[in-house]
């Protein structure tokens, strides 16, 4: 008896194949850039690694790491700067949505503008905001002292009262035109019937908002707060830029800690530490992992009880 071949297998077998080659370049793109970095990190956290020669210490850089006031400090700052930016700039965000995606002539050139920001490099944004926020000769400065709100230049970037402040609407002046431009798809996947029908029955635009657009956009503004969320607790580059992490280690992040310790400073006469680097990048990314499980955790018991 002469059995014919399973054509659906044959079929799976040629889908699965088309399958793999497809995802081929994406899986290895992953292990080359995520994955084998990842590894590496592990591989040092128990050296003394300056780039050249790697010395097992056991357990020293756990040690070490436990009393590195500076360190520990650098996350206070990371969890500081990333409430400030969060508190502005999600409600700013969502407000500038709202009035842009209403019918009015400009919008998209507004928009275009809120979002150009986005696609300026880090680096060349804190340069700008040095001059802007300098104490002498500063545009913030000047443009204070000729409406006569201070009678003598604020030090931004040096007075440890002020640096957060400054590097805060750096970050808010940067991510701004990317989570309105999340708010503004997600306000356009909404029917416009819903509208209709809530100005017939007589609903004001306050009402509209609260009752109809932010309830049918919580499932966007739940991803829109876990992107800043992760992006605030991992912003560094900026930072660097515009304040150096100082004065004092004032503005010192965590990540911006770690760059230090494995690439140094421009005035650093010390070896890397890339083996306490990868230690604190581990720890790191486990604080942002906790942080980041914690708001998952809570959103979903709200959308429990809501």
């Amino acid at each position: 008896m002469v059995t014919k071949p399973d054509k659906k297998k044959k079929k799976f077998t040629r889908d699965s194949l088309a399958t793999a080659l497809m995802l081929l370049p994406s899986t290895l793109f992953l292990a080359v850039c995520s994955i084998y970095p990842f590894i590496w990190i592990f591989r040092y956290v128990c050296y003394d690694y300056n780039g050249f020669t790697a010395t097992y210490t056991g357990t020293r850089n756990f040690t070490k790491m436990l009393s590195d006031k500076a360190f520990w400090g650098s996350v206070g700052h990371t969890f500081e700067y990333a409430a400030y930016k969060l508190i502005f700039i999600i409600p700013l965000a969502l407000l500038l949505a709202v009035l842009l995606n209403a019918r009015m002539k400009g919008s998209n050139i507004f928009r275009g503008i809120y979002f150009m920001p986005t696609v300026i490099s880090s680096s060349i944004s804190g340069m700008i905001f040095a001059f802007i926020f300098a104490t002498k000769n500063g545009i913030v400065n000047e443009v204070l002292l000729n409406l006569n709100l201070i009678s003598s230049p604020i030090k931004w970037l040096t007075g440890k009262s002020w640096v957060m402040v400054a590097v805060t609407i750096l970050a808010i002046w940067g991510g701004l035109g990317n989570y309105m431009l999340y708010f503004t798809t997600g306000m356009n996947s909404i029917s416009e019937d819903v509208y209709e029908s809530a100005k017939i029955d007589g609903a004001n635009a306050v009402q509209t908002f609260f009752k109809i657009t932010l309830p049918m956009l919580s499932p966007v503004l739940k991803v829109v707060l876990m992107l800043a969320i992760t992006g605030a607790f991992k912003d560094y580059e900026a930072i660097m830029v515009l304040s150096k992490g100082g004065p004092g280690n004032r503005s010192m992040v965590m990540f911006l800690y770690i760059y230090n310790l494995i690439f140094g400073t421009a005035n650093s006469t010390t070896q890397a530490q890339i083996g306490y680097g990868a230690l604190l990048s581990v720890v790191a990314a486990i604080v942002v992992g906790i942080v980041t499980v914690i708001y998952l955790f809570v959103s979903r018991k709200l959308d429990e009880v809501v």
